[in-house]
């Protein structure tokens, strides 16, 4: 199939620490490893577009144009309210909603996200779009009406042939991700960005869903405690059982 259209999803993430206040937020990195494949499809005439594509609230127009800036035709922000919960059910349902829309030929996205490490929403997309699916993948070419994904298992290496559309999740190994050029960073402050309410994809003006995901608390891990030396083996297994770890 001659000039896919590559849909992306990108996430808005933060590395979890005790004190979230003004911590930097940046692209996720398998996100960052999906979209980069995205522009390598198109730089190599497979694809003819790729759309970056985020769930998130209005700050996420940030990431997008990190997006752009690395290579992405256009973005598209379907944006929810300050405060709403935004789990890996929530994003797919939006990106389901959003694809049956854009008519993607391929949707790519991170295996998983830093902050939440979830590794579902991929999963949960093709279930929903009834699609194929290949997850963590390591290569990906595309065959006509067909795409051929390797992906690692336990025992080695598998290789599924897709019929398309399909839904891919990014491993690691797919590819390193460029940097962002000033040029292209200047580039995409031009580039189209749309912004799409989450209501028309996620039940209108019905209430939402309650979250199933909650984070509790955030606490500093226990100081580690000095090493102690022993005289022999007996001794440290004695030390061993007293500490209830034996």
């Amino acid at each position: 199939m001659a000039g896919l259209r590559v849909l992306v999803g990108v996430k808005r993430v933060i590395d979890y620490a005790v004190k979230t206040q003004g911590v930097k937020h940046s692209l996720n990195p398998f996100c960052e490893i999906a979209l980069e494949e995205g522009v390598r499809l198109r730089e190599r005439g497979a694809a003819a577009e790729v759309v970056a594509v985020s769930v998130g609230t209005r700050v996420c127009q940030e990431t997008l144009r990190t997006a752009l800036a690395l290579g992405a035709d256009r973005g598209v922000l379907v944006e929810v309210g300050e405060g709403a919960a935004v789990g890996p059910r929530e994003a797919a349902a939006a990106l389901a909603g959003l694809a049956g829309r854009l008519r993607p030929h391929l949707v790519l996205l991170g295996k998983q996200a830093i902050d939440d490490d979830c590794n579902q929403t991929g999963q949960l997309l093709a279930a929903m779009l009834d699609w194929p699916q290949g997850t963590f993948a390591s290569r990906v070419e595309p065959e006509g009406e067909w795409v051929r994904v390797q992906r690692e298992v336990d025992g080695g290496l598998e290789t599924l042939r897709l019929r398309l559309p399909a839904v891919l999740t990014a491993d690691l190994r797919l590819n390193e991700p460029r940097y962002a050029t000033l040029p292209n960073i200047m580039k995409a402050k031009k580039k189209p960005l749309e912004v799409v309410a989450a209501s028309e994809f996620l039940g209108g003006g019905s209430p939402p869903a309650p979250p199933r995901l909650r984070v509790l608390k955030l606490e500093e891990p226990p100081p580690r405690g000095g090493g102690q030396r022993v005289d022999d083996v007996p001794a440290l297994l004695e030390r061993l059982r007293a500490s209830g770890c034996i």
